[in-house]
């Protein structure tokens, strides 16, 4: 099994059941696998020490073609290059992803953060990335909300 860090392989960034589910290929070029390994040395690896307990990345990499499947409109989504992952602890750890959001946003340098859904003392899960093309990180914070209008997304702070 190829290794992008220490705790995180190209198998957890490429798994989908949509992409299963609908018979979508969708496996990582070499330049998405480096892509993917700095957001694991400069994110997730650091959380996951923080935190002395698996991650649970509920969506990593995405084929253009699976990002579409999933309903996004855009194949510049971070996900398609590697850059990003959602990470849903609930349920699964002694922790939340408001605990999560939290930690990354106060520990590490990171891209865009966005508390993804949930209501204000919970998200339904936190997107975080990396991007090792820029020269500095934008270190975005957002909040993603439906309205009546689809998905709108806010500055967090």
């Amino acid at each position: 099994m190829e290794k992008l860090s220490t705790h995180f392989s190209v198998w957890e960034f490429e798994r989908s059941q949509t992409a299963k589910r609908l018979g979508i290929a969708n496996k990582m070029e070499p330049e998405h696998i480096e892509n993917a390994k700095a957001l694991c040395e400069n994110v997730l690896e650091p959380l996951r020490k923080h935190l002395n307990m698996p991650i649970k990345i509920s969506s990593g990499f995405r084929s253009v073609e699976l990002n579409k499947a999933i309903g996004s409109k855009t194949a510049r989504s971070q996900h398609c290059k590697g850059e990003a992952v959602d990470i849903d602890m609930d349920g699964y750890y002694q922790t939340t992803n408001a605990e999560v959001f939290r930690w990354l946003l106060n520990n590490t340098d990171f891209d865009q953060i966005i508390w993804e859904f949930g209501d204000d003392k919970n998200a339904d899960w936190i997107h975080v990335s990396y991007s090792k093309s820029k020269e500095k990180q934008r270190n975005e914070v957002l909040r993603a909300v439906r309205t009546d209008k689809g998905v709108e997304y806010h500055k967090y702070i």
